[in-house]
């Protein structure tokens, strides 16, 4: 790891280089994910990667001190069908996180700025109601912002179609079974269903995917990766704010 990432990884640090950088800036970065299945051809650590790897540039861009990643969040209860995936329920990951917050701010932290790139509403919703003294609490969920436009057969960001694959191609090229891509089209009201965890079982015949991931390319995650970095950049830290709020 480079010298510049080392420096602001807080697992990577003592706590007097802790604490002299949060006294120079009281900020910290928390990746959440969710190891969660993304189809045949995505890792179980997508949303994680993904996470991760906004937080990274984030952090070494604008200096910030970074925490370990979450790797466990807040799944669809039809994601346990399939093998690896592992979820915390909202109440615990609501409670864990209060802990390291609080844990946190007492060592200084005024500043947390949550990263997540997992879109099931439980898992929002207990991010959204963390509880602190008196620091500022920063929910940015990356695919809030619009990259339709850059999709080719998708009218928006769904679960391990284009834009997550695209995304993966471009980050983890590695990681990424394009032989075993396969395209499944739901309706967006039954997708939204879906993301609320109100499907009883996955959809049938689409192995955990919904969307287009065999037209991903990683020139388009690519696009769409740096316009996420470009929009956190503009809403979180070119652009102050002097309450809580959600990107």
């Amino acid at each position: 790891m480079a010298d510049s990432e080392q420096r602001l990884a807080l697992d990577e640090l003592s706590w007097i280089d802790v604490a002299a950088h949060l006294a120079r800036d009281p900020r910290l970065i928390i990746p959440v994910g969710a190891l969660e299945q993304h189809g045949p051809h995505l890792p179980l650590g997508t949303n994680v990667l993904i996470a991760r790897q906004v937080a990274l540039d984030l952090s070494v861009e604008f200096q910030i001190l970074r925490a370990p990643t979450v790797h466990f969040g807040v799944n669809v209860r039809t994601d346990r069908a399939f093998a690896g995936t592992a979820s915390l329920t909202q109440k615990t990951l609501h409670r864990s996180l209060n802990e390291l917050l609080d844990a946190w701010e007492g060592h200084g932290v005024r500043e947390f700025l949550l990263i997540t790139a997992h879109r099931h509403e439980p898992h929002m919703d207990a991010l959204a109601t963390l509880i602190t003294r008196r620091a500022r609490v920063r929910v940015i969920q990356i695919w809030d912002v619009g990259v339709s436009d850059l999709l080719e057969r998708q009218e928006a960001v769904f679960h391990a179609g284009e834009a997550e694959t695209s995304v993966m191609l471009y980050l983890y090229p590695g990681l990424v079974r394009m032989d075993r891509a396969r395209d499944f089209d739901l309706p967006r009201e039954e997708f939204l269903r879906y993301m609320r965890g109100k499907l009883p079982a996955p959809p049938a015949g689409s192995a955990g995917v919904v969307g287009y991931p065999t037209v991903a390319t990683a020139e388009k995650g690519e696009a769409i990766y740096h316009r996420i970095l470009d929009a956190i950049r503009r809403a979180v830290f070119t652009r102050r704010e002097d309450v809580s709020d959600t990107i």
